[in-house]
């Protein structure tokens, strides 16, 4: 379709349905003004798909103009057609009907990405890496990832053919026969004593199998007399079933207790969520791990069990979102996923950081300014602020991501030498043992070609617009000029210099994609944490007993005042 209507239909629709959040002229349920704003875009719309010089994709232009306005709200506000009602499920369920593997596109073909451990995809032998180029009896060069996922899935019990080029292979065209299974996304794909005594559990998703499977990890875990502590790992968990995540926090707190509020437009549209089961334990350590990645359900459960003084948070600010989805049905078997409330944990703080109702100039949302944020209390009377994530109560710093780093992730650079390391040594050492040596660093830099490695060089950029400064304003005499060609010369990006600056996030990189090839995603979970700061922190406190109850205030007695001011409230 030509972009120029694509632009005209997206300012129609939007412009069609202002009034609905205008203050001003109409009110916001102003019925009048509903009609008027679809008469409006339906009679506009029929013009141009009468008198326009060109064709126009209907279904396009409408979906597209759909999704604008719903962007103007917020981003968690989506309309699914029929098509990609699937895809909703799956997020919410955790299952579908296929072969168990992710895909990724590249260039002219679809790679098996990430087979998953137990599924039909890894049972037959696939491998990350391999090239599909035939499913059935169809050639697949050149196919879409969608076009590709759409042959791979199907009814349970079914089979398919696939037909794969592995690279690195002497025998490199391979085929398999699958039989399609219902795939169950695990949402705790590891668990295990690790540091000796810390019985961790690593929680991917909140899916409708989050909350047993987190309870089955934790009542193992206390089975094993070694474990003083608990270590729940949030990071990276994006959210999901709201109603998982309570179960998740009605493990380790007693029935009863009052985990969150609902708050929708209307004043009467509050619901309070309380545990509804036996916990597990309410007494043994408790830490949640959380990230800036970590959101929506996975806030509810760190962002509660801090209000509770129930668990040490460790890791980094969460992301801050603190609103409520629900979804739907629409004409034509569509549905419309909408933000209904915004949610208030135990002590009764907001934790969203971006506030949709307040835009720039530009339209882009604001953030909640810290003037505007608020002070409220745990049950032990502690000080926590709202409007901005979860705030670890000990802070480690994430690591940061440079174009470098950026560039070997979106360049595959990782992945394919991960993909070739696999399919050229037969075995690898066991997670808690692995490590990536100098001799396979030296490997990978040699894999990378400098021509086809391109990375914004920091240094140099910063030097270029440093030297168009000083000739704009005139300090670009000869001798500034002579003193910027010295320090050109001393800031020159070299690439082997870099990738060697950059080892331990590159070798982490390298480490997770090698594990995923042998071990899966259990195992590359596990290997991850022979070297994380974030359970060292734990470590630490576990060992020291007493740090753990005054992070707390367990004794009662260090924040007896704010306890004191709380109660005046």
């Amino acid at each position: 379709m030509n972009k120029n209507v694509e632009k005209i239909l997206v300012l129609l629709f939007v412009a069609a349905f202002l009034p609905l959040s205008a203050s001003g002229e109409y009110k916001k349920n102003d019925n009048a003004a509903i009609s008027r704003g679809i008469n409006v875009f339906t009679s506009l719309f029929k013009e141009l798909n009468t008198y326009y010089v060109d064709t126009i994709d209907v279904e396009k232009s409408i979906e597209t103009a759909v999704g604008s306005m719903l962007m103007s709200l917020d981003p968690y506000t989506e309309y699914y057609p029929e098509r990609e009602e699937e895809r909703l499920r799956v997020i919410t369920t955790g299952e579908y009907g296929g072969v168990g593997s992710y895909i990724q596109q590249r260039d002219s073909v679809v790679i098996f990405s990430e087979p998953q451990i137990g599924t039909p995809s890894a049972k037959a032998g696939i491998k990350a890496g391999d090239r599909i180029i035939k499913i059935d009896s169809v050639s697949t060069i050149g196919y879409t990832n969608d076009k590709v996922s759409s042959l791979l899935k199907g009814t349970p019990k079914t089979t398919v053919t696939v037909t794969v080029q592995r690279p690195w292979v002497e025998d490199s065209i391979k085929t398999f026969t699958l039989v399609r299974d219902k795939i169950r996304v695990n949402p705790v794909p590891f668990y295990g004593v690790k540091r000796g005594n810390i019985g961790y559990i690593n929680v991917s998703t909140f899916n409708e199998r989050t909350g047993s499977a987190v309870k089955e990890a934790l009542v193992a875990l206390k089975a094993d007399a070694k474990v003083k502590a608990i270590a729940l790992d949030l990071r990276g968990n994006t959210g999901g079933l709201l109603e998982e995540a309570v179960k998740v926090v009605g493990l380790f707190v007693p029935k009863g207790t009052e985990v969150l509020q609902t708050r929708g437009r209307q004043t009467t549209d509050v619901k309070v969520y309380k545990t509804t089961q036996k916990p597990v334990d309410t007494d043994i350590p408790l830490f949640v791990l959380v990230d800036g990645n970590s959101a929506s359900a996975s806030e509810i459960v760190a962002g509660a069990l801090q209000d509770l003084d129930r668990a040490v948070i460790v890791g980094s600010r969460s992301f801050g979102k603190g609103l409520v989805q629900t979804t739907r049905p629409l004409p034509y078997k569509g549905l419309l996923k909408v933000t209904i409330a915004k949610y208030y944990i135990p002590s009764g703080r907001l934790i969203q950081e971006i506030d949709y109702s307040r835009r720039d100039a530009n339209g882009s949302a604001k953030r909640v300014p810290d003037s505007l944020t608020h002070v409220f209390y745990t049950a032990h009377g502690r000080e926590m602020r709202d409007g901005g994530g979860i705030t670890p109560d000990i802070k480690v710093k994430s690591d940061s991501v440079n174009r470098l780093l950026y560039n070997i992730y979106v360049g595959n650079w990782a992945f394919d030498y991960a993909t070739k390391y696999a399919n050229t040594h037969a075995t690898v050492a066991e997670p808690s043992k692995f490590k990536v040596t100098d001799e396979m660093f030296n490997e990978f830099k040699a894999s990378i070609d400098p021509a086809k490695f391109s990375y914004d060089k920091v240094c140099e950029l910063g030097l270029a617009e440093l030297r168009r400064v000083a000739e704009a304003e005139g300090y670009a005499n000869d001798s500034i000029k002579a003193q910027f060609d010295v320090l050109a010369k001393l800031l020159k990006h070299n690439l082997n210099h870099d990738l060697d600056h950059n080892r331990e996030a590159i070798s982490r990189m390298i480490s997770d994609e090698i594990m995923q090839r042998y071990y899966y995603e259990p195992g590359k979970v596990e290997c991850s944490l022979n070297d994380d700061r974030c359970l060292d922190e734990v470590q630490a406190v576990v060992a020291n007993g007493n740090e753990y109850r005054r992070i707390l205030a367990l004794d009662g007695k260090a924040n007896a005042a704010n306890k004191a001011k709380k109660a005046k409230k």
